[in-house]
């Protein structure tokens, strides 16, 4: 038995060996990215988790710590408990709503021809690419009579007076919600818009003939099935930008936010980061933030390998 085992792992290196002979230009041609790759993503990523264990300052050596960095942010850090429950309300409600708004908005302008679906595709995505988007959202929120929401609503008598909406605690997260679903339609409506115009239009055909009989079930069973490389993505993308919400709430809300009910554990690692530099501490923050993104992706990629299947 463990001959035959030694022989078919001897045929497996050997046909590896072989293919890798067979496409060496093509192995070569990727060094560069591996080498980026490398440098730019893995090794830094090595690094801040072994700067978790450590107390460092930047001015003076890492100092070794074990595990008291992650004791005091679980144990001693109100503030990043709150970050937390922010960033996973912000994860469950805008990762799932964005994720489906881009395939259900590209799916609809997928439908249009030439010019009139580059226009729309262009006009779903500017927000998301737009340098102005907290200035417009900064007047539409703004806390007097002058901003375009309080004089709405009191156009109408639906408030007696000005609501200053990003000092005011409970207002603070669903407005930050609603600002993160309007710049939600970025990279994953583009690869949803390229997935939808590489299916085959046969598969459509045979579909027909085989009973499918209306749009939706085009969708479910041969759509959707077609594009799973697409879907991976576009998944990993929306969990990385709901989990990575920062830049909303400090231009919206401040950094502190009024009670902190802005934070996010993003939010909470800028502050460690690069206004203590508690590197060693913001390093076991950033950690924490890693393994909830790579879990969440875990999970969404097994749910969506069963589409279609």
């Amino acid at each position: 038995m463990n001959k035959m085992q030694h022989k078919e792992t001897g045929q497996n290196e050997w046909s590896l060996r072989s293919r890798m002979k067979r496409s060496k230009a093509s192995y070569v041609m990727l060094v560069p990215y591996f080498v980026l790759f490398f440098f730019f993503t893995v090794l830094p990523v090595l690094t801040s988790i072994g700067l978790s264990f450590t107390s460092f300052n930047v001015l003076e050596p890492p100092k070794f710590v074990l595990w008291d960095n992650y004791i005091r942010l679980f144990l001693d850090d109100d503030i990043f408990k709150i970050a937390i429950k922010n960033t996973l309300i912000f994860a469950v409600i805008t990762g799932p709503i964005s994720y489906f708004m881009c395939l259900i908005f590209a799916w609809i302008i997928n439908e249009f021809k030439g010019k009139t679906r580059a226009l729309l595709t262009l006009i779903f995505y500017a927000p998301s690419i737009s340098g102005n988007a907290y200035v417009v959202w900064n007047l539409i929120l703004r806390g007097d009579r002058y901003g375009y929401l309080n004089g709405l609503l009191l156009k109408f008598d639906w408030i007696n007076a000005a609501i200053i909406w990003m000092k005011t605690e409970k207002y603070v997260l669903p407005m930050l919600i609603v600002v993160q679903l309007w710049l939600s339609l970025g990279t994953g409506f583009l690869t949803f818009i390229a997935g939808l115009q590489t299916v085959d239009k046969t598969l459509y055909e045979a579909g027909a003939v085989d009973g499918i009989k209306n749009r939706w079930q085009e969708l479910w069973y041969i759509t959707l099935p077609s594009m799973k490389p697409q879907l991976m993505f576009g998944a990993v993308m929306q969990i990385t930008s709901a989990f990575a919400v920062a830049d909303i709430s400090i231009n919206l809300a401040g950094n502190p936010s009024v009670n902190y009910a802005g934070t996010t554990i993003v939010t909470h690692l800028l502050d460690y980061g690069s206004i203590r530099y508690e590197m060693g501490y913001a390093s076991a923050i950033a950690t924490i933030l890693f393994l909830l993104m790579v879990g969440t992706n875990k999970v969404i990629q097994n749910a969506l390998r069963k589409v279609g299947s």
